[in-house]
């Protein structure tokens, strides 16, 4: 099972993106969909995650105030809209999913499903 994610590019500091994640046609009725990052030289960071059933979303707090997670549950899509980038928002951003409980949602061990990762580049 693989997660198709997209929409990195190159943005001004300040600038904004949207990334999406396509779920593949099957059942993700209470699982997590997560955004996680990895900048060059540092370990992959938890970014963003929501239920793909509904509930409460989850920030890291670096991103906190600018970074939205939302779903489409019509066409198996999640998104990372992204405002107010910054240089050290520069990373690979990988979505994924995972049967997590919620106290487990922010690790990377939880998820079980990736995507193949998208460049997002924010010049100063």
């Amino acid at each position: 099972v693989q997660l198709q994610a997209s929409g990195g590019g190159l943005v001004q500091a300040g600038g904004s993106l949207r990334l999406s994640c396509v779920l593949p046609g099957r059942t993700f009725s209470n699982y997590f969909i997560a955004w996680f990052r990895q900048a060059p030289g540092k370990e992959r960071a938890f970014v963003a995650a929501i239920r793909w059933s509904g509930g409460p979303r989850y920030y890291a707090d670096s991103v906190k105030g600018r970074f939205t997670i939302s779903r489409d549950n019509a066409k198996n899509t999640v998104y990372l809209q992204m405002n107010s980038l910054k240089p050290e928002d520069t990373a690979v951003y990988y979505c994924a999913a995972g049967n997590a409980i919620t106290s487990e949602s922010m690790r990377s061990q939880a998820y079980v499903y990736w995507g193949q990762g998208t460049l997002v580049t924010v010049s100063s």
